[in-house]
Parts: structure tokens; sequence; C-alpha cells
């Protein structure tokens, strides 16, 4: 059954955040970022090797393994107008042998169907086909080549707005995580940054399994709510898959007493999504599902998330599932502790709970 949002308001998701608490850098080492724990009534500051120990031999801890792609493009049209474009979709390969993707562009002019875009100094010409994706908002451009690999050779990694600084050497290996497979995401499951071979290791030790999900995370994760009320915003689109392998894992962990920790929200959207229903059902699907307070959360029990953008839909899915004052009660303690904010920023624990 389809849930409609409570009388929330966008206000009800803002806070003042100092803008030095922005992290602009991962941390030195992926897992020694801070652990805001979450779970109990008063929060407690922890780091995030202490994760194990806060999970029970046992829970089910799933992750999305979706691999961030070099999806900023830099190029020109035959004007030389400048053209900046963020790749949001490689399309599956058309019957006649085409690479074709949906991609924002950003451009003083909008360039024409018809048109070509010159890519990378040179390196490869696309061809604008027209406007496409869920809501046409999107450019559909055909690329030459195969789009993975002209990406992966003269594309950006595709910080976050909030990250001032250009792409660099270290944001190729740190805005992706260690288990990174299935290429497709603009966005990193930030919240899976913190985890490394170490803290995997300690899991496994701890008697913690392991499942994963595909969600292939958009550039729409950044977007604000620009309507006062929720239930008039328009949720974005996003590719996820949940394979069957995971629904017997979670089955079984279920059967024997243990929890489903979701490494994210992005992992949590997966999985709730897959359950609408009331049952988890495995497979492969577009989900626009926009998670609210008063949202009913079949599969997930704690989340391992980052702090999220004021007045974002993230914020909203955190309070969702940790209750919305209890979430405003910890971002209080995040800021007046100093915790880094956002993409690079630390993580905190959260359980389920109503309110």
């Amino acid at each position: 059954m389809p849930h409609t949002p409570h009388t929330y308001t966008v206000d009800d998701f803002d806070f003042d955040l100092p803008p030095g608490l922005i992290a602009q850098h991962p941390a030195p080492q992926r897992s020694a970022s801070r652990l805001l724990d979450g779970t109990a009534a008063l929060p407690a500051d922890r780091r995030f090797t202490d994760l194990p120990a806060l999970l029970q031999p046992g829970d089910l801890l799933v992750f999305n393994d979706t691999r961030v792609i070099k999806a900023r493009l830099f190029g020109e049209k035959p004007t030389g107008g400048a053209v900046e474009a963020l790749i949001e979709r490689v399309l599956p390969t058309t019957d006649a042998g085409t690479h074709e993707v949906l991609a924002h562009l950003r451009a003083s002019k909008s360039p024409r169907p018809g048109s070509t875009v010159r890519f990378a100094g040179g390196a490869f010409d696309a061809e604008v086909l027209g406007r496409g994706g869920p809501d046409g908002g999107l450019f559909h451009l055909r690329f030459p080549a195969d789009p993975f690999a002209l990406l992966e050779a003269h594309g950006h990694v595709p910080l976050p707005p909030y990250i001032t600084h250009a792409d660099g050497a270290d944001d190729v290996a740190r805005y992706q995580t260690v288990f990174a497979a299935r290429p497709g995401a603009v966005a990193a499951p930030t919240a899976s940054l913190h985890f490394d071979d170490g803290v995997l290791a300690a899991l496994a030790t701890r008697g913690v399994q392991r499942a994963q999900v595909t969600l292939h995370v958009g550039a729409g994760t950044f977007q604000p709510v620009r309507s006062t009320t929720l239930a008039d915003h328009k949720m974005h689109s996003e590719w996820y898959e949940v394979p069957a392998t995971t629904v017997d894992a979670i089955a079984r962990t279920r059967a024997a007493g243990g929890r489903i920790v979701a490494a994210g929200t992005t992992t949590l959207r997966a999985l709730e999504s897959a359950a609408l229903g009331g049952t988890l059902q495995p497979g492969a699907r577009e989900t626009d599902v926009f998670i609210t307070p008063g949202f009913p959360f079949h599969v997930v029990d704690l989340l391992v998330t980052n702090f999220h953008l004021p007045r974002s839909t993230l914020l909203m899915l955190v309070s969702a599932f940790a209750g919305h004052a209890h979430a405003r009660a910890l971002y209080r303690h995040a800021i007046e502790s100093g915790y880094r904010f956002f993409s690079y920023g630390d993580a905190m624990l959260l359980e389920r709970r109503a309110g």
C-alpha cells in the first residue's frame, strides 16, 4: 500500500550547519571516522571501528555494491560554447548496436536535437538525440563507443556540489567503496565509504553475515525538496536490483532471530522498495519511493548512515526510520560535538523506531 506523507513541511527538516563542518576531504583512513551511536535514548560518541562490537552474531549487514562512474564530462558545442555534462544513466546497448546515455547538460544555450557536443578536448563527439528520462528533463545522447570505457578514460569523478575542490587521484580512490562492483552510480553510497578490510574482517569474526543489493545512485539524491508540503514533492527514479540470494539470506536471518542492518540509505531504499507490498521480492526494477515519517518499514532494523543535507529527502528518510524528534536531537548533538558532515563526513548508527 502506498503511504501518504504526514503533515510535515520541508521546514521541519531544516537546520543550521556551520560551513566548517562540511567535510571537503575524507579521513586519512576509511575507518578513522567517528560514529555517533543513536540506538539508545541518549547519543554515544564512538569510532567507526566500534561498529562490529555494536552488532550481534547472526545479524546480516547488507551493502550496495554499485560502482561510481566518472560521470562528469567537459566539452563544447560547435559554436565553441562550453558544455558540462553529468551522465545520469547509461542505457542498454540498442538492437542496432548504438550506445546511448541520459545526461544533465549545463550550457549557456541548450544544444538542439541533431547537434553534436565535442567532449574531452576532442576525444569524442556525442550526438544530441533530444530529451528523455522519466520526466523528460534529461538529454538523450548517442556516444560513438562503450560509454563506460569513454567515461573511465575521459570523465571526472562526480563529486557532490558542496565539495569545492576539483576531483583528484585521491577522490578516484576514496569516492568509491572497497567492494564496488557494478558500474552505474553518479554518487557514492557514502555510508559504505567507511568500511575497509579491517572492519570487514572484524565483522566476519564477530559473526555478522554479509549480503548485497545494487542501487545506482542518481544525481537526484542531491536535489532539494522545493515544495512546502512533502506530499507535493516528485521523487527521482533510480534503478535497483535485489538478488534472490539476498532475499534468502534475509529470510534465514529473520528465522534465526538476527537483525537486518542496511549500510546506507540507498541499501535501505532498495530493500524497502522491494517490499512495498509487504513481502520482500527479488528482481530488478525502478523505484521512485519517497520515504517520509509514517512510512511502513518491512525489512531494515538498523541503519548505518552519514549526516545529510538540510531539507533533503535523505534527512526525511532518516527521520522516518529513527523518529523525527530523535533524529533532530542526534543532529543537534553532532553539530555541537563537531562531527563532519555529508559525503566525506562521519557516520551514525540508528535503530528503527516509531514517532
